[in-house]
């Protein structure tokens, strides 16, 4: 059974795309099999992950009536993405309209769960990651319900604090209709290593909201301008990037050794990704390990008869 991770905050802005994309490139880098998931309007994931956009079509038929998904396949080796776009603007209006009428719309949870890898992989996929729209709390609420967890994502501002409390206020409201939705954690992102206060107050909030346990990512997403931007014009991830970058200090040390002309100077701004790249390497493991703590505790429940979900692929580089 696939394991679908919805990404969610209130707030945009937060790192929700960016963080999907670099977390399922990385994931399927590793031999995973991939599925990302593009519920928002506007379609910004295909930016980071340099697919065609797209109108959302796919997306919303499966959400309204359970219809098949059409995902891109092979956007990365192991990586497919099922796009979103315009379309989806109008499932809150349907779905009022379906609740008016006594109506409900659950058809995202049995669209995912009967997709497939391409050939020649097959089963399942290891992992299906949902980047979710900060302005519509329908579409989220959908997501919730078709979800088996949740990261949250959240800048250091008190907007983004304030969005990630309401986004906790929809998780718990969420659990009364889908018992099986986790939080495996908050993320912050963006934000200087070593931030104890923030965590603590991230912390606190989420307590708050939820009434109890409020798990938070030990791993933090580094702030690097120079990097997003590099990532976001050439369309690649944090590790491509770092890739990029090797190689590119492999042929200027080639270059001096032969005694060749410097080349032209290169487009990239960034000079070392690696911190970065580094961060969702670790990222990637602590978020691996908590599902496959949940699934671990979640198969020990005697009343569970499910399978155990646990990840089978090998592991991510060190």
């Amino acid at each position: 059974m696939h394991r679908v991770v919805a990404v969610a905050n209130a707030k945009g802005g937060v790192g929700k795309t960016s963080l999907t994309a670099g977390l399922a490139g990385l994931v399927a880098h590793t031999g995973y099999r991939v599925l990302t998931v593009d519920a928002d309007p506007q379609g910004n994931l295909c930016r980071d992950l340099g697919y065609p956009a797209g109108d959302g079509q796919s997306l919303a038929l499966a959400i309204q009536n359970g219809f098949e998904l059409a995902p891109l396949r092979q956007v990365r080796p192991n990586l497919d993405c099922v796009p979103g776009g315009a379309a989806l603007f109008d499932i809150p209006a349907t779905y009022i309209s379906r609740m008016a009428r006594g109506q409900t719309m659950t058809g995202l949870r049995d669209a995912l769960l009967r997709i497939e890898p391409a050939p020649p992989h097959s089963g399942d996929y290891d992992l299906v990651l949902v980047d979710t729209p900060p302005g519509e709390p329908v579409i989220q609420e959908l997501i919730f319900r078709a979800a088996d967890y949740v990261i949250i994502p959240t800048r250091s501002d008190d907007a983004s604090l304030d969005g990630l409390v309401m986004v906790a206020h929809r998780f718990a409201t969420a659990r009364a209709n889908n018992e099986r939705l986790t939080l495996l954690g908050v993320l912050l992102f963006g934000v200087r290593s070593g931030s104890t206060r923030l965590r603590e107050r991230v912390r606190l909030a989420l307590e708050d909201a939820l009434e109890g346990v409020a798990p938070v990512f030990d791993t933090t997403i580094r702030y690097l301008e120079s990097a997003a931007v590099d990532m976001r014009r050439h369309g690649l991830l944090p590790y491509e990037l770092e890739q990029r970058h090797a190689r590119e200090r492999s042929e200027r040390l080639a270059r001096l050794r032969s005694r060749q002309p410097a080349a032209g100077r290169d487009d990239l701004l960034s000079r070392d990704a690696a911190g970065l790249a580094g961060d969702y390497v670790a990222l990637a493991k602590e978020v691996l390990a908590a599902i496959a703590t949940a699934e671990a505790d979640h198969d020990a429940t005697p009343a569970n008869a499910e399978p155990a979900r646990r990840p089978s692929r090998g592991p991510l580089p060190g």
